[in-house]
């Protein structure tokens, strides 16, 4: 037989598997749980975590967290947003304030985090440095901690350069109940205040298109706000809360109006829509009420507690919008009607999907 051919070995097509610890970029081996994993979470995560308050920053796999004998509120999303900076935040703090928030829907005292991140090869170092000292500041400004966290690195191509997903745990204060079986017809539906500037903030950078003015992100942390709403009414008249993140103002209020097996009445014309969101959306096709908000609530109240939780709600910064915008009703059960500047009446209708994909 006769011998195979040799082909030539060029030693540039070899591939060391472990990296260079000087590279700027994410690697395979920042994923493998070596020294390349180390230097990730003790140089970069770590400073960035460790709010101050003595907890020294995130453990590795598991925090022990004390809490108070009651109910738990647990949460968890998932954040995909693009870009990853916009006007107002970025993919960081949006996943802090977002987990807060759905904790805060509960009425829970939010007490601690967890991030997980999915990072794609080749991407900046100091781009996830700048994203991960985001999530710090956020996390501190709210008094929450980051406990735990984990990451995972993946191909060039398998990512679009990071995605993090959060979970949050919170206590849920004694004499609170806040769900959306509790809403009966006849109670007032509040919103926080403008919406649609979340969703609109995040469009004018993807899109690259200039409305003639900035505009910014509303994204926050509530659960102060639920708490001062909460303090301002102790006989339990806060029926349900909702943050409008995906779908908007519309889907924040039939899904409770499904829950409760009310209809809702919409007064168009007191719902807040900026008229830089208005002029945007008019311009996109899209309906400012379904477009996303992460920094402002629902609730939906009873009428005799209405204008105590108003006055709480205007004196907390993230509530000075604060405005009725409609009630629930026993007609159209699971539906929402609005009234609109023209005196006419009109369902309205939740889309069939997003208006406007990874928002958040």
């Amino acid at each position: 037989m006769p011998d195979e051919p040799v082909t030539a070995i060029d030693p540039a097509d070899w591939v060391c598997p472990l990296p260079l610890r000087e590279t700027k970029r994410i690697v395979m081996g920042h994923g493998g749980g070596g020294i390349l994993s180390e230097e990730l979470i003790e140089n970069l995560f770590l400073p960035a975590f460790d709010s101050g308050r003595g907890t020294g920053g995130p453990s590795r796999d598991s925090a022990v967290l004390t809490v108070p004998a009651g109910r738990i509120a647990v949460s968890t999303d998932s954040y995909v947003v693009q870009p990853l900076f916009f006007p107002g935040g970025d993919i960081g703090d949006l996943a802090v304030n977002g987990t807060i928030n759905d904790l805060a829907m509960s009425g829970a005292t939010p007490i601690g985090l967890t991030a997980g991140f999915i990072l794609e090869e080749g991407l900046e170092l100091e781009l996830l440095g700048r994203i991960a000292q985001s999530m710090g500041k956020a996390a501190d400004h709210a008094g929450v901690g980051i406990v735990t966290g984990d990451t995972k690195v993946v191909g060039k191509g398998s990512a679009d350069q990071l995605f993090v997903n959060t979970a949050g745990i919170g206590v849920i204060p004694e004499g609170v109940d806040v769900g959306p079986e509790r809403v009966r017809p006849g109670d007032d539906v509040i919103v926080s205040g403008n919406v649609g500037e979340h969703g609109v903030a995040i469009m004018s950078v993807r899109a690259g298109i200039d409305f003639g003015t900035v505009v910014t992100s509303d994204s926050a942390p509530l659960h102060g706000l639920v708490a001062a709403m909460l303090a301002a009414d102790a006989s339990g008249r806060i029926h349900a809360l909702r943050d409008p993140t995906r779908g908007g103002l519309v889907a924040a209020v039939i899904e409770i109006a499904r829950s409760a097996g009310v209809g809702v009445a919409l007064d168009e014309a007191a719902i807040p829509v900026p008229e830089s969101v208005a002029s945007a959306c008019g311009f996109l096709g899209l309906d400012p009420l379904q477009v996303a908000n992460e920094g402002k609530l629902v609730a939906f109240v009873d009428p005799s507690a209405t204008e105590a939780v108003l006055a709480a709600m205007r004196g907390h910064p993230e509530g000075a919008g604060a405005v009725v915008i409609g009630r629930a009703v026993s007609e159209h059960p699971g539906m929402a009607v609005g009234r609109t500047a023209f005196g006419t009446t009109r369902v309205i209708e939740r889309e069939l999907g997003e208006q406007l994909p990874r928002i958040c």
